[in-house]
């Protein structure tokens, strides 16, 4: 029996009069891929389990929020067994699908949605793609006329119907409906990019040459339409005029994969290849191009969808699994994410980035041998690879693998060509860290003094070195000055007031101390060093119920095992005596009386 059957009764039932209850059933249902936590393995193998229409909408809705696509289209799937044609569950069922990635069933559901709600955007989009990818190109164009709602869609539908036209073989066709978009000022760019990628699958690279042109004149920032012209203007034959925009590009990123491949071609006088070759590949990239776009402020489930269509139409797009696969780690989808990255052409330009990103999702996952080994196949292609080096470097000083870190960060400082410059002030920093954690301090010291020299004002270095000598009471006057300028330049970092106020405490200069150390807690209220070191402060001028307060905050933070049963020891027992506060010469002090 159907509760309502419009599909704004049903949802606003679903999401109000229903959702106690139907929570409270979800929650006693054993534990699937909807329910594990982000980043965890999925098991998609598996159908959903609640039991009522209910529990798998509401089930549904919570494995969306964590960005679990697969398992909310399953629960989504499964509700509609209670109502086979109802929109609202039609829809959520075919957007996470589409999310997921997972394309079997998505005619279905997209020509169940149509007919259940005639004229919705994403069953025509759904279609248009599917019919795409069969190279049914006039039916495409007629799926594609209900998608039209609003500026996105609009411009999507109408690149994708001349790339229709394209596939049909009606270059002329194409070009003209290209010619008649209107809309936003940002058409432009859209319009002239796939003009003049239209133009060069037609083989006419002298006019893909012209509208690509035009197309960088609007935005010449995207890597993808820099490639796109210079490889268009090199089979032009303007080779000098590939030169040139290549050029200008990689003195903004010397280093990027796809101008570096481009490039070589260009430098070993080779033809490069076409950027799309295919109607299918062109379709591709508008999809992609807006799904970037939507996705670069924040993750939202149709430029998701938008990725994960370009990918359908074309599975070497491999730039667009990267942005695909940088989306799911923000979500902290880290085996999606490696999933997705596993993907990329062993050919590509991109391999080595995207082995560089899985090292780090194993990472994030606490697979720390998986990483290691990850990141020293790469290493092993290119022993001069600087950058995953200092991943790998990173990684393990995390890891407080600090030996190891160490020997990582002296090979990327041998590889620096030349003297070293401000970029690479981090490498000594890092390095720095490494041999201060493992008693080398006089390295130490002097790495530190080589990252300011490399950039003199970096706020993190100044509050490194300026703690590290109050703690060996060292350069005093010199060590606080240092802090200070850092607070001063970062006053937002509660880490660095942190480290001014345990500074003072250090010195045993007690009201010092609770002054910053309170400032630093409004910014860093749940860390657990600093609510620890607020406790001692506040014990030290005789608030010691404050104390037990933040030593007891301090406990419920997690901190790590060797911390955490010295705070047991102090909620227990309290301070006993007062540090001796350092001097110049590193002896003990006079110690501040407390208040």
């Amino acid at each position: 029996m159907q509760l309502y059957q419009p599909a704004r009764h049903r949802r606003f039932f679903l999401e109000t009069a229903l959702a106690g209850a139907c929570l409270a059933l979800a929650l006693a249902t054993p534990v699937t891929a909807a329910t594990t936590a982000p980043g965890a393995a999925k098991m998609p193998e598996l159908p959903p389990i609640a039991y009522s229409m209910e529990g798998n909408y509401l089930a549904g809705r919570f494995a969306s929020q964590q960005s679990d696509y697969a398992a909310s289209a399953n629960y989504f799937a499964e509700a509609l067994l209670s109502d086979p044609e109802d929109p609202f569950l039609l829809e959520r069922t075919l957007t996470f699908y589409l999310a997921s990635g997972d394309f079997t069933d998505v005619r279905d559901y997209a020509e169940r949605l149509q007919k259940a709600d005639h004229g919705n955007p994403l069953a025509g989009l759904a279609l248009g793609v599917d019919d795409f990818r069969r190279g049914r190109w006039t039916v495409a164009i007629e799926e594609l006329k209900s998608t039209r709602s609003g500026p996105l869609l609009t411009l999507a539908a109408e690149v994708l119907s001349a790339w229709a036209e394209q596939g049909a073989g009606k270059t002329s066709l194409a070009l003209q409906r290209l010619d008649k978009l209107n809309g936003e000022k940002w058409y432009t760019f859209f319009r002239d990019f796939h003009a003049g990628l239209i133009a060069s699958t037609a083989g006419d690279e002298a006019q893909a040459a012209k509208s690509l042109k035009a197309a960088l004149a609007v935005d010449d920032s995207g890597v993808i339409a820099i490639d796109a012209a210079a490889r268009s203007i090199a089979r032009s034959g303007d080779m000098d005029g590939a030169r040139a925009v290549l050029d200008k590009a990689l003195k903004n990123a010397p280093n990027h994969p796809i101008l570096l491949a481009t490039d070589a071609d260009l430098k070993a006088g080779r033809r490069p290849a076409a950027f799309v070759r295919s109607p299918q590949g062109g379709a591709a990239e508008i999809l992609s191009g807006l799904g970037s776009a939507m996705l670069r402020d924040n993750a939202n489930d149709m430029g998701i969808i938008f990725l994960q269509m370009a990918l359908a139409l074309n599975p070497g797009a491999d730039l667009t699994r990267i942005t695909l696969a940088e989306t799911l780690e923000r979500a902290e989808r880290y085996n999606d994410a490696i999933a997705t990255l596993l993907k990329v052409s062993p050919k590509s330009p991109l391999k080595r980035n995207a082995d560089i990103m899985v090292a780090f999702d194993y990472n994030s996952l606490d697979k720390l041998d998986d990483a290691r080994a990850t990141l020293e196949r790469v290493i092993a292609k290119n022993p001069k690879d600087k950058e995953a080096m200092v991943s790998l470097g990173n990684i393990l000083r995390v890891r407080k693998t600090y030996k190891d870190a160490a020997t990582l960060y002296t090979r990327a400082i041998a590889l620096i060509d030349g003297t070293p410059t401000e970029a690479d002030w981090q490498l000594f920093y890092n390095r720095g860290i490494t041999y201060e954690r493992t008693d080398q301090w006089p390295a130490a010291e002097s790495d530190f003094k080589k990252a300011l020299e490399l950039k003199p004002d970096q706020p993190l270095v100044l509050n490194y070195l300026g703690y590290s000598w109050v703690d060996k009471g060292m350069h005093l006057d010199e060590a606080m000055a240092m802090i200070r300028k850092a607070v001063e330049i970062d006053p937002t970092d509660g880490f660095i007031v942190d480290s001014l106020g345990w500074a003072h405490y250090k010195l045993g200069q007690y009201d010092a101390a609770v002054a910053e150390l309170e400032k630093a807690i409004q910014i860093e209220p749940s860390d657990p060093t600093v609510n620890d070191h607020l406790g001692d402060a506040y014990w030290r001028v005789g608030r010691h119920l404050e104390a037990h307060f933040q030593w007891n905050h301090a406990k419920a933070g997690k901190p790590e095992a060797d911390a955490l049963a010295k705070i047991e020891e102090k909620i227990k027992n309290g301070l006993v005596d007062p540090p001796a506060p350092k001097t110049a010469d590193g002896t003990a002090g006079k110690v501040a009386p407390a208040n």
